[in-house]
């Protein structure tokens, strides 16, 4: 394991006390311009995530009603009563994506699988940059006012669902992730820049609560005005 990522992981609880765990649960509050962009209303209701740690599953709760959730694998995407009653269901849910751009309409099934890969993805970061499969390197380090902000980019592999191939972190000399950059290949490969901050331990894992998703400009920075996703964390447990 590269020295960064080792120190990274340190600084955010360490293996051995996230080996511990099995899931998160978090209430997340989530806005921003792409949703709508997708045909899809957007409100500011809290809803409650849970993601496993250790393989690529999470569910939010509640999803298209009081009773409904969804459940994410790389498999399939559903949403599913409480009772485990199936409402729908969407197996090799990527292929469904196929030209799709950043203004293509989403249904219920597109939006579950974009939230439930991308939530997967933030609650388990830096930890999932040492899962079988995953290749790490050190790049060049971004420069950002005064702050010098270390940059690991992963390689994951096609057996985990998540926006891109190729995805860039930013540390700060806390070693807490400052910014992470993806192309969101499920809707035309757009470049995004997401802001972290916000900081916060719970159960001894160290992790941002607020989430600013930005279309990415040409120089690499993301363009404030337009502001795609926002995602804001709260009530944080472990078990």
């Amino acid at each position: 394991m590269l020295n960064l990522l080792a120190n990274v992981i340190e600084a955010h609880g360490g293996t051995d006390r996230w080996d511990r765990y099995e899931k998160v649960d978090a209430t997340i509050v989530s806005g921003g311009g792409f949703f709508p962009l997708k045909g899809l209303l957007q409100d500011a209701d809290p809803r409650r995530m849970t993601v496993w740690l250790h393989k690529e599953r999470s569910s939010v709760f509640p999803y298209g009603a009081a009773d409904q959730r969804t459940m994410f694998t790389p498999e399939k995407i559903a949403i599913e009563k409480l009772d485990g009653t199936l409402v729908a269901e969407r197996r090799a849910s990527k292929d469904s994506f196929a030209g799709h751009q950043m203004n293509t309409p989403w249904d219920a099934l597109h939006r579950a699988y974009f939230n439930g890969e991308a939530l997967w993805t933030y609650f388990t970061t830096p930890f999932l940059l040492a899962m079988d499969g995953v290749s790490v390197e050190e790049t060049e380090a971004w420069h950002e006012g005064s702050e010098v902000w270390r940059v690991l980019r992963a390689y994951f592999p096609g057996s985990i669902e998540t926006h891109s191939e190729v995805q860039d972190f930013f540390f700060g000399e806390d070693l807490m992730l400052r910014r992470h950059d993806y192309n969101v290949n499920i809707a035309g490969g757009f470049g995004g820049s997401q802001l972290t901050s916000d900081y916060v331990t719970a159960n001894g894992i160290s992790l941002p609560t607020k989430r600013r998703a930005y279309t990415r400009g040409p120089d690499r920075r993301p363009i404030l005005e337009m502001l795609m996703v926002s995602i804001d964390i709260s009530d944080v447990t472990f078990t």
